[in-house]
Formats: structure tokens, C-alpha cells, sequence
């Protein structure tokens, strides 16, 4: 295998220690600097020219795109990815993950654990947000900070509102979180390569600060997670589209909640505290990827005329409930289901003798024609209703009703 490492960085310790990884292995590696790309754009023949020099041929690519070069960075991935090279995460991916709200916007859709979370423009709206988050003390965070930077604690609804004006008149864009005292000072950091984590750490804050960031001063230790909290950091990685992501998760009452997916988690921090090989883990799973790389599906597979992608959702009473997929006659019709999604269960290339079941969904490939009659109408979507916890005083009164 044949490696570059897209790096502004070289000396840093990650970088270093892949580095050094790659080569105990016997690969060819090559840190670059990301910002010395250029990016050549010719019909049929996308390329990419380093230091004026044309790139010669690399097997894979890994990464580690910095947050203040985050739209060239992705460009050169995603040029990387047009070449058909292998890359540990792919552009979208990074670009997912870069935007806090846009994260917490695509996590949202999942079943995964976040905090309640807003996002407001209008004066008038900051008051009301911050109710609907549970009042205060409430946590306020710039989308793009990194390593703590930009995260403040707001412990009365006065302050929060004056912190979010002022951040408001200089034009920055602000998300409202919801604080969860449970996990104050504490967080836990998933390092996860392909479907599982390698490593964990949980990241405790000293003195008064409440951000357990290391930059910070937060130390460390390491931890084997539950079954709960893998496999949400799993799921969280593959639906932000990254291989390699460091998941930072608050330890809630109610179980794990994400606070962020990181496509370019440090190193020093986590193989420090848990002693492990986790760059060397990261090149031998590169390793063994690197003939499939990433691949627009969806690009890829529209190109033919009348053929397309969509997703088809066994509603419950459907006539295709308790029929298999053979026996739904969709292979006849010329469409194939590519992954059946069942709760939070993804099943890739389902077998025609699986049993469809009410509220599965379908991502098919095939005739638009065909699937379109499948497709219903859409209807609006009602909202459930939401539960509120009751104030302190109110669930006094309830307690004592309880216990006469």
C-alpha cells in the first residue's frame, strides 16, 4: 500500500506516530501538506497536481484536515475520492462533522442520544429557546470551535442572553444546549475505526472548569464502555460517514448523549491514557479496505437513464407486510433492495427470502417508474407530544400524595 497523509502538521504527534506506524509495517508513506494541492479539473480525467508537481499514483489517503482549512481540505479529498483513492474519510463526511449543527442536524434523524439543542437568529426567539432547552444553567457553543474553544456555561438566563446578543452583534453563529448537570466536567472520548471502538477514555474537568477537553487541563483514564455507549459511538461514526472518528459522549440518565463526532481525533491523548497501538490499529484497517474506496452511490448510480435510487417505507397494513422480498414482486419489476433498515438495525444486501415487516424501509435501485407508485404521498408529519419534566416543587407535592 502506497500512503499519504494530508497533513498541515507533520511534526505534531499524530502525525508522527502514523508516521511511524506505516512504517513498522512496511508501507510507503508520505505526510503532504494539504495546503500545497492543486486541484485540476478536465473532462473525464479529475487530477491533482502537488507542489506543481503531478501527483504520482497513491493507494490510499488518510486525513487529518485542520478546522481552519476545512472547505480547500474537503475539496482535496473529495478530488481524491473523484481518482478512485481509497480515503479513511470521506470529504462529506469531514464536511458533516466539521459544522456542529449540522451534525447534531443529521443525528437528529437517528435514533442516537444528543443533547436538546436550538438554534436562533432573532432577539426574540433567545428567551424561549432557552425554555424549550430547560432553562438555565444552559450550555452555549460556537459552530465551528475546537478543543473546548468557544464553549461557555451560562448559569442564569440573563447572563445566557447577553452572552448570545453579544456573540450575535459581532456575527457569530451560536447553538443552545441543554446542560447535563449529570455529566458536568466529565465526557467520554470513543475512538472508533471501522464498526468498532478500539480505545476509550473518559476525560474529567479539574477545579472549577467545566470543559474536560484536555487542552483544558482535564485528565484522563481509560475505560471499557458498555454495549450502549459502543455501539452508539459506532452507529454515530457510520452515520457522519467517517471510518476514523474520535465520539464524545456525555455519560446522561438516560444513557449516551453525542455531543460531537471528530474526523480528525488527536492521537497523544488517547493512546497515552490507554497505552494502545491506535495508530498502528488505524493503518492495519486501512490496510485491509484500501480496494474499496469511497464511492458516490448515489452519483454512481443515477447515471443511467430511468434508473435511480429511493428508499420505500413498508408502512404497517401495507400489502407487502408478511410477504418476502421475492414474493413482493419488486425483483420482477426490476429493482433491487440494496439494505433494508429495520429500527436501528441496518441489514445490507437482504436475502429474497427475508420477511418484510410494518415501518421497514427499502433503499432500492431501479426503474423510477416502477418505484415511483410505491412511494406515498407525503403527509405531513404530526408531532408527538412532547412530555415535560415537572418543576422541583411539583414533584415535592407528588411525593407526598404518593405517600399518604
Amino acid at each position: 500500500m502506497k500512503l499519504a497523509i494530508l497533513s498541515c502538521s507533520p511534526r505534531c504527534y499524530s502525525s508522527r506516530r502514523l508516521l511511524e506506524a506505516a512504517e513498522q509495517r512496511g508501507v510507503e508513506v508520505k505526510i503532504l501538506n494539504t495546503l500545497k494541492f492543486a486541484i485540476d479539473l478536465e473532462q473525464g480525467e479529475p487530477d491533482l497536481y502537488y507542489r506543481s508537481k503531478h501527483i504520482s499514483d497513491y493507494d490510499a489517503i488518510l486525513p487529518r484536515i485542520g478546522a481552519s482549512i476545512t472547505y480547500f481540505g474537503t475539496a482535496v479529498v473529495r478530488q481524491f475520492e473523484q481518482m478512485d483513492v481509497f480515503c479513511a474519510n470521506s470529504s462529506a463526511g469531514i464536511s458533516n462533522s466539521r459544522d456542529k449543527l449540522r451534525s447534531l442536524q443529521i443525528l437528529s434523524r437517528h435514533q442516537i442520544g444528543i443533547p436538546q439543542t436550538t438554534f436562533v437568529r432573532d432577539r426574540k426567539d433567545i428567551l424561549p429557546a432557552i425554555e424549550r432547552v430547560g432553562g438555565a444553567p444552559v450550555i452555549i457553543k460556537l459552530l465551528e470551535g475546537t478543543q473546548g474553544v468557544g464553549v461557555i456555561l451560562a448559569e442564569s438566563v440573563k447572563v445566557a442572553e447577553a452572552i448570545i446578543e453579544t456573540l450575535h452583534s459581532t456575527k457569530q453563529n451560536v447553538l443552545v444546549q441543554r446542560f447535563v448537570s449529570e455529566s458536568k466536567g466529565r465526557d467520554i472520548r470513543a475512538f472508533v475505526i471501522g464498526d468498532r471502538v478500539v480505545a476509550a477514555m473518559r476525560r474529567v474537568a479539574q477545579g472549577t472548569e467545566f470543559r474536560s477537553n484536555i487542552h483544558r487541563g482535564g485528565v484522563t483514564e481509560s475505560v471499557l464502555l458498555d454495549e450502549s455507549y459502543a455501539e452508539t459511538a459506532v452507529r454515530a461514526a457510520q452515520i457522519m460517514g467517517l471510518r476514523v472518528a474520535g465520539v464524545d459522549m456525555l455519560e446522561g440518565h438516560d444513557g449516551p448523549q453525542v455531543m460531537e463526532v471528530n474526523s480528525s481525533p488527536g492521537l497523544e491523548g488517547i493512546e497515552t491514557c490507554t497505552k494502545l497501538d491506535i495508530a498502528g490499529a488505524i493503518i492495519d484497517y486501512m490496510s485491509a479496505q484500501v480496494d474499496f474506496p469511497e464511492i458516490d452511490v448515489r452519483q454512481r448510480l443515477t447515471v443511467s437513464r430511468g434508473y435511480g435510487v429511493t428508499e420505500i417505507h413498508i408502512r404497517d397494513g401495507s400489502d407487502f407486510v408478511g410477504k418476502t422480498i421475492d414474493e413482493s414482486g419488486l425483483p420482477e419489476q426490476d429493482i433491487n433492495v440494496l439494505t433494508l433498515y429495520r429500527g436501528t438495525t441496518v441489514i445490507p444486501n437482504p436475502r429474497l427470502k427475508r420477511t418484510l415487516e410494518p415501518n421497514d424501509r427499502l433503499l432500492c435501485f431501479g426503474k423510477l417508474e416502477a418505484m415511483r407508485s410505491m412511494v406515498p404521498e407525503k403527509v405531513r408529519k404530526r408531532r408527538s407530544p412532547k412530555v415535560k419534566s415537572l418543576p422541583a416543587s411539583a414533584q415535592l407535592i407528588q411525593r407526598e400524595i404518593s405517600a399518604t
